[in-house]
């Protein structure tokens, strides 16, 4: 069986790429056997009982049903929430891109479907040369792009879109996430993201979520989402 896998990225930090990933999990959960979630690098980490942990590790682990050992869930934890290559410069620990490539590979192995989340949005640097962009590019990976609705969403929509085509990735299409209940005009926004992504890309709009009252709910943001259309695209 031909493993499903995707990359997940977004218009920016904070704006609900693991609450969208973890809604994904939990809807490929309720059709699949074996899903796993891989963060290839997770910027910001907590010691508890000797062990240090990622809150959206974590949160992702909890929400797939195929359990990793910790290297491959992510293979780089950095500790401070920073900008993933000042934080491996801080820390001391090169980003080799074929180490994650190789516990990817590990994990295909392990799983029906992977959903792969990067770390900030698709130009954030890992080093001198690399950025996220190019882990999607070394796995093969098309793109999911989370859109957070908030002002100044259409130039971050857009410009996502525009590095993703320009880096030879296929942007699978794009997720609206409401983070700021507040924003004037929310339907016009998606309305002028949507026609730019389809026209230009052929990237559909695969769901919009609501401001789900300030809760952490990914169980019910999956009802928002369009398996069945993200399935045709990959």
């Amino acid at each position: 069986m031909k493993v499903l896998s995707l990359f997940v990225t977004g218009t920016d930090t904070g704006i609900g790429k693991t609450f969208v990933s973890c809604a994904l999990l939990y809807g490929f959960c309720a059709r699949y056997h074996r899903v796993a979630a891989f963060k290839p690098i997770a910027a910001g980490a907590v010691l508890r009982n000797g062990v240090w942990h990622n809150e959206d590790t974590d949160l992702l682990l909890e929400a797939s049903n195929v359990a990793l050992q910790p290297h491959l869930a992510t293979p780089y934890l950095l500790r401070e929430s920073v900008a993933p290559n000042i934080g491996a410069a801080h820390q001391g620990v090169p980003l080799d891109i074929s180490y994650i490539q190789a516990c990817y590979y590990e994990v295909v192995q392990l799983a029906d479907v992977v959903i792969v989340e990067g770390v900030g949005g698709v130009c954030v640097p890992l080093d001198e040369i690399l950025d996220t962009s190019d882990l999607a590019t070394v796995l093969k990976l098309p793109i999911l792009l989370v859109v957070g609705l908030k002002l100044g969403c259409i130039n971050h929509a857009l410009l996502s879109a525009e590095a993703i085509a320009a880096r030879g990735l296929v942007l699978s299409g794009w997720i609206a996430n409401t983070v700021d209940p507040d924003m004037a005009f929310p339907t016009e926004n998606i309305e002028a993201i949507k026609c730019r992504l389809d026209r230009q890309y052929g990237a559909p709009l695969l769901g919009i979520i609501p401001h789900l009252d300030g809760q952490y709910s990914d169980k019910s943001a999956v009802s928002y989402i369009n398996i069945d259309a993200l399935l045709k695209r990959l």
